[in-house]
């Protein structure tokens, strides 16, 4: 069976053909449909330019409400009710003399997915961050540290744009003694949201400080990444981080290392700069691997030093 074949069109065009009635019609209708398509995108551009200054779509800042949150995460399973205690009644304290506030925490609190309980400090401050959405910055405290100086204040001791610019070591190696990543040398004090210390055996994240915003968000969700939770790296978060810090930049150019004494002092200068006298804040790092009751009969020296401070002040 054969089909027809469809016509085949003709080589020769057919005679100009008069304009149809319809013509005119059709060019209105063109007309319109551009005009209604230039419309759309001017007021795109319009709500897109406006937008920078809506008050709805403004990026919110942080009124300040409280200036700071000292953030701690407690291992009830290793160490007392005493000694746990005593860190939150330090915390408080130290909190109720600025306008400051609390955020305590335990391992165990937070679904690390297998990963060390060493974790729960980076989620707990990406919490705290939610929890407190006014505060200028967070400060994350071990529970092996105490505030011994309860005169000095997170933003006038560190944070202060000008002394920031002074405090922070520059083209320094992220990780001591010779690594080749250095911090920036041209940044300054105002370019800073993430600060921390160095010990002997290199970044220190018993005490550091994460200025509230979007990029301390970023950066806590970067951290706290479950590729790097999964690396398996001999001391977690600490060498996640060093990893971190040491292969963006778009986290180096916002950090900055300063002396360890300034937020970080320890309780032996065995691994780290050693307590002094009017230091903010001394950890008993070497306690932890010997276990809670020694970490609580190291303490012993120190708490009645805190209190008596709290007391004169």
């Amino acid at each position: 069976m054969h089909f027809a074949l469809p016509p085949r069109k003709m080589s020769i065009p057919p005679p100009y053909m008069p304009r149809s009635n319809r013509l005119p019609m059709l060019r209105r209708s063109r007309f319109k449909l551009i005009a209604i398509t230039g419309l759309f995108f001017l007021t795109v551009i319009y709500l897109l330019t406006r937008g920078n200054g809506h008050p709805k779509l403004k990026k919110r800042m942080p009124t300040g409400n409280p200036p700071v949150v000292v953030v701690t995460v407690f291992d009830e399973a290793k160490y007392g009710k005493g000694y746990i205690d005593t860190i939150k009644e330090n915390r408080i304290e130290y909190a109720k003399k600025h306008g400051y506030q609390t955020f305590f925490a335990n391992v165990g609190d937070y679904d690390l997915k297998g990963a060390p309980g060493s974790w729960t400090k980076v989620v707990a401050m990406r919490h705290a961050l939610t929890e407190y959405p006014e505060a200028y910055f967070l400060w994350y405290l071990d529970q092996n540290a105490f505030v011994m100086n309860p005169q000095l204040k997170i933003e006038d001791h560190i944070m202060k744009t000008a002394k920031l610019t002074d405090l922070m070591k520059k083209d320094h190696p992220v990780v001591p003694p010779d690594s080749i990543i250095k911090t920036f040398s041209h940044l300054t004090g105002q370019d800073v949201d993430f600060i921390l210390t160095q010990d002997k055996d290199g970044l220190s994240v018993g005490s550091f400080i994460v200025r509230n915003g979007e990029w301390g968000e970023f950066f806590l969700d970067t951290w706290f990444d479950p590729i790097y939770r999964s690396y398996n790296f001999q001391k977690a978060e600490t060498h996640a981080l060093e990893h971190i810090v040491q292969w963006h930049p778009t986290i180096l150019a916002r950090l900055a290392i300063i002396d360890q004494r300034l937020l970080n002092s320890y309780s032996q200068g065995n691994k780290g700069d050693q307590y002094k006298d009017g230091d903010i804040a001394v950890r008993l790092v070497d306690c932890v691997s010997a276990g809670a009751n020694a970490c609580e009969t190291e303490s012993q020296r120190f708490v009645q030093q805190w209190r008596t401070s709290f007391g004169k002040s």
